[in-house]
């Protein structure tokens, strides 16, 4: 007798909805981490010391501290390390360890317009609950403030699904991180306060182009004001074996990698600004009209945007058919609309720069100078302009050196290309990234290079381009790459044909001087045959020649410097 087939039991609303529940943001990124830069070992070892020198940088350079950090990278196990940083920044105040280190969506600068490195809140949590996954260990945070006499030592793992912070461990202790020291025999260098954390994780190691090597360089390049040392500790296998026949693995003793700084001042400091009206949408405005201290919707306008006048607060009302003494917080969507629709009628001033700290042209060179070598150097830093309503300024460093100088530069590969966000290395997804589309648009066959269609130039060269900004328009959570803006491509075009242009009267300087010294070589050949020519024709004798021989040499040397 054949048996009845099941027939799978069908959802009901109510069924359905006793399974609805919150999802943390914790729970969401970790199971989709690679969304933070965390999809493979290597780049997941890569993406924790980019987190942990931005904040670094950042907290340094706010307290107005010239930054000196030290990274290690210490293998622990075949394929387990831990990554830690320590800076000479001003510390980090005890009841906010906790919560800065472990928990998602946690900081000081998302609801600012101001330049920063780090923006969201996310990623120094992200590498400590990478490695609470990866190895269960807890992320170690070890900082002193100027104010206090001890320092603290706190353990935090993160509450995966409350998106809490769980302290393991919490003491008072002398400060003593482990400080850099180019001699290992001398006493350690020590700082009044500061920073160290340190996080365990499954990771590789890997030199090369997308490496931590690489990021700490370009790091030193684009922060000519940071000293930076830096190394890493591998470990080689004891071939010996021991009692129980396994392979003893050994740290070897590595020594340290020192970046010197160039300049010994710290970049203009950047001011928080106002919102900008034109770059605001609708939903926006209307919940800062809600949230708006003023009393009145002309106070609003003018106290809670940028560029705002009292003139311009009161025509925006009247276009709007709105009262200038509404209450803000009760105007009705329908109004709202309008009151949108006036803003963005009325011709504003930019918003204010001050917002922005760009490198500038001197430490650009600066820092290019220090660490590629080339014969020609040359910066270009454009007026700030704006996308959207942001303010963003564009900056663009090139190096040029000659064939077979530069054992990293060669004359027939594509030049080298090294993109930045607000001073920070971006070292992924080049082909999707507004830079690389400006640097490949631009004709650079006029400029004296070969060039592919459709691809990079050819030659000795590299291009550094830095996008400075209150908001990135990155790509992806992982901020890896910038999205094609029309405007910032068009500034990035802009400040790279003026470095094609100075490069474009190097290379022919270089030429005319090269075919000078090959006209040169080839008169000097043929001068002592000149001057025995002269002798014969005209009965010279042997001083005579002589003398004739050496006034030709001082005549041609003397045209050649003036060529």
């Amino acid at each position: 007798m054949a048996t009845k087939k099941k027939t799978a039991r069908l959802e009901t609303a109510e069924s359905m909805g006793a399974r609805q529940r919150d999802i943390s943001v914790s729970e969401f990124f970790l199971k989709n981490r690679h969304l933070l830069g965390f999809d493979s070992p290597r780049k997941a070892l890569l993406t924790t010391v980019k987190e942990a020198v931005d904040n670094s940088l950042d907290a340094c350079e706010e307290a107005g501290i010239l930054p000196e950090i030290s990274v290690e990278l210490r293998q622990i196990g075949e394929s387990r390390f831990r990554v830690s940083v320590t800076d000479n920044g001003p510390g980090v105040v005890r009841a906010q360890v906790p919560r800065i280190f472990a928990k998602l969506l946690y900081g000081s600068k998302f609801h600012r317009l101001r330049m920063s490195r780090g923006q969201q809140g996310i990623g120094i949590s992200a590498a400590g609950m990478y490695g609470q996954l990866t190895t269960g260990q807890a992320t170690r945070i070890h900082s002193k403030t100027k104010a206090q006499k001890s320092a603290h030592r706190i353990a935090v793992q993160i509450d995966t699904k409350a998106n809490k912070p769980v302290i393991l461990e919490d003491v008072e202790l002398e400060w003593r991180p482990s400080y850099y020291s180019d001699d290992p025999h001398a006493e350690p260098k020590t700082y009044s306060h500061g920073t160290c954390v340190s996080i365990e994780m499954e990771a590789t190691y890997v030199r090369g182009r997308l490496s931590v090597d690489e990021f700490l360089k370009q790091c030193a390049i684009v922060n000519p004001h940071l000293q930076l040392h830096y190394r890493v500790v591998l470990q080689k296998k004891n071939n010996n074996g021991n009692d129980n026949g396994q392979v003893e693995l050994i740290p070897e003793d590595e020594p340290w990698t020192t970046y010197e700084r160039a300049v010994k001042t710290l970049p203009p400091p950047s001011r928080e600004i106002k919102p900008h009206p034109h770059g605001v949408e609708l939903g926006i405005l209307i919940q800062m009209l809600k949230d708006s201290p003023a009393r009145t919707l002309k106070q609003a306008l003018t106290q809670d945007f940028s560029r705002v006048s009292d003139k311009a607060a009161h025509y925006i009302c009247e276009t709007a058919g709105l009262s200038a003494r509404a209450n803000p917080s009760r105007i009705a969507h329908q109004e709202s609309e309008a009151l949108f629709k006036a803003i963005n009628t009325v011709k504003l001033m930019r918003p204010p720069t001050d917002c922005l700290s760009p490198i500038g042209e001197e430490q650009i060179i600066a820092g290019l100078q220090k660490e590629i070598v080339a014969d020609f150097y040359t910066a270009v830093t454009r007026e700030p302009t704006v996308y959207r309503g942001n303010p963003f300024q564009v900056e663009v460093g090139l190096a040029y050196a000659k064939p077979g100088d530069n054992e990293d530069l060669a004359g027939d590969d594509p030049i080298r290309v090294m993109r930045f966000a607000n001073r920070v290395p971006l070292l992924y997804m080049g082909g999707g990234c507004a830079i690389t589309k400006a640097v490949g648009g631009v004709n650079w066959k006029s400029y004296g290079l070969s060039q592919p269609k459709g691809s990079l130039p050819l030659g000795p060269m590299v291009i550094m381009a830095h996008m400075a900004s209150v908001w990135v328009p990155f790509t992806s959570e992982s901020k890896e790459a910038i999205a094609h803006y029309q405007e910032i491509i068009r500034e990035l075009t802009f400040a790279l044909q003026e470095c094609g242009r100075r490069l474009s009267v190097y290379l022919n300087k270089r030429k005319r001087a090269a075919e000078a010294e090959r006209k040169k070589g080839y008169i000097e050949k043929y001068i002592p045959h000149l001057a025995l020519g002269l002798k014969d024709v005209l009965q010279f004798n042997d001083k005579q020649k002589e003398r004739v021989e050496k006034d030709l040499k001082e005549m041609l040397e003397r045209t050649h410097l003036e060529v």
